[in-house]
């Protein structure tokens, strides 16, 4: 008996509401979604572990508390889309436009985000073993107590972000953004903050980076900005 992952039914070019998606759910295979309008659809609750979509439009949708392990989500566009305690565990998303979107204790486990927009995205209290960001603009996004430890962080814009209590000890940064960030309380001991833009740097903030390593450049740019003359 052949233990192979069944073959997802496609479903292209169409608009969805919640009615067509437990219809397709009923049917006990995954499918891959391609170019479906699923603007302000309630897909909360739902089963939808192993579904792909490509290319849908989940502006205002609401995902509430749905399942959506080891789904895959590739040049999507989702912003304000509520993805409140969903499980997104193993989930693959891709050059996504979720701006704004609320993550608000969903399950990340796992999960790998790249080349995404998350502008304003709110996910608090998510959990995030082992998930990975990339390439991701994270600008102004609540992010209060995420752990980053341990990880090498690469092109991640958290300028403004709400970064309150954030572990980032042992992290690497490259080519990533600071900027004016929140971060009241976190954690830098054993980071490498070389490829990181610190601007906007307060006098409280100063402390935080003990034990973490920065170059000459960033050290005159930290004391200029607190005010220091460096000749």
């Amino acid at each position: 008996m052949s233990n192979a992952a069944p073959i997802p039914e496609t479903i292209a070019d169409q608009s969805l509401g919640r009615s067509d998606l437990e219809a397709l759910v009923r049917r006990g295979r995954p499918v891959a979604l391609v170019a479906v309008d699923l603007e302000e659809a309630d897909l909360s609750r739902l089963d939808l572990s192993g579904w792909s979509f490509e290319r849908c439009i989940l502006k205002q949708a609401s995902l509430k508390g749905a399942r959506l392990e080891r789904t895959r989500w590739t040049g999507c566009r989702g912003g304000f889309a509520d993805f409140t305690a969903a499980d997104l565990t193993e989930a693959v998303i891709r050059s996504g436009d979720f701006n704004n979107a609320v993550l608000r204790g969903a399950t990340l486990t796992g999960a790998k985000v790249s080349g995404c927009k998350l502008t304003g995205a709110d996910l608090s209290e998510a959990r995030t073993l082992g998930a990975t960001f990339e390439e991701t603009l994270l600008i102004a996004a609540k992010l209060p107590g995420f752990s980053f430890r341990k990880a090498t962080l690469r092109q991640l814009d958290l300028a403004q972000a709400d970064l309150k209590k954030a572990d980032f000890r042992d992290a690497v940064f490259e080519d990533c953004s600071l900027r004016d960030a929140n971060l009241g309380g976190a954690r830098f001991q054993g980071a490498d903050l070389r490829g990181c833009d610190l601007g906007g740097l307060r006098l409280a903030d100063a402390a935080l980076f003990r034990g973490a390593t920065i170059s000459r450049a960033q050290a005159g740019q930290m004391l200029a900005e607190l005010g220091l003359n460096v000749r």
